[in-house]
């Protein structure tokens, strides 16, 4: 039986074919899942709208996570379609190109706060509202995609390596909050990947050779590989799992010199 069989997954943050959360939805979807997708903007919602189809997801419409009230039309569109949620993926961040090309130390206190506020504070959001979609079907699971740069100093990661060490805190405490009601929060560290949002960062080339050359399996990560894993850590293969997060980087996270 499919690992994801019978479930229902909404999966906030696929940007084009080449984003971990469409690696992810595509996986969902082969292990049996029904897929829900929103998007931001006129722009992506004409990137979404053909890869929806290809597996045949829903797109319950626009949803800017800074939009309390988005958030609430797009749950409540969650219940009256389907009546509760097993699975929540968040893909979602964002920071200003010139912060991932100067010094940390130049970011600015508005841009510092909005690549919090969307990359970190957007899963409490997402969380929050979720809380009684999965309560209704006896539990779920929620993941988050989280960068080694929450743990390290990665050249020109700056002020999204700082989100999303706040993401990975926000996790711990989600999975705290909601584990009485049986829904488990976890994140997925990934390795880098050639996706929309990488492409802003300085030097992302360089940082994808030096992963080939060190990690242990001696080549990056491919986006199948974070699709596979984060359908494992939501389904039930992995109910004795929360508040955690885990890599999928070809091992690169264990190297030292």
């Amino acid at each position: 039986m499919a690992i994801a069989e019978g479930k229902r997954a909404l999966v906030v943050g696929v940007a084009n074919e080449k984003s971990l959360a469409w690696a992810i939805a595509q996986e969902l979807h082969a292990e049996g899942a029904e897929i829900a997708l929103t998007f931001q903007g006129e722009a992506l919602e004409k990137r979404v709208r053909p890869l929806a189809a290809q597996i045949g997801a829903q797109v319950i419409g626009e949803l800017d996570v800074t939009s309390d009230e988005q958030i609430a039309a797009r749950f409540e569109d969650l219940r009256r379609m389907w009546g509760g949620l097993d699975m929540l993926v968040h893909a979602v961040a964002f920071a200003e190109r010139e912060d991932l090309r100067d010094r940390f130390l130049g970011v600015s206190r508005q841009n510092f706060a909005r690549a919090l506020e969307i990359s970190a504070y957007s899963l409490v959001a997402l969380a929050r509202a979720a809380e009684p979609l999965m309560a209704a079907r006896g539990g779920g699971s929620i993941l988050t995609l989280s960068y080694l740069g929450a743990v390290r100093a990665v050249p020109n990661y700056n002020v999204m390596g700082v989100a999303k060490a706040a993401l990975e805190a926000c996790v711990r405490y989600l999975a705290l909050d909601l584990g009485p009601a049986n829904i488990r929060v976890n994140a997925l560290s990934a390795g880098p990947a050639r996706t929309l949002s990488s492409s802003a960062i300085r030097d992302f080339h360089a940082m994808m050779h030096e992963v080939e050359q060190r990690a242990p399996l001696k080549r990056s990560m491919k986006t199948e590989e974070a699709g596979k894993m984060a359908a494992v850590l939501l389904s039930d293969l992995s109910t004795g799992v929360t508040g955690q997060t885990v890599y999928v980087d070809a091992g690169y996270n264990i190297v030292g010199l």
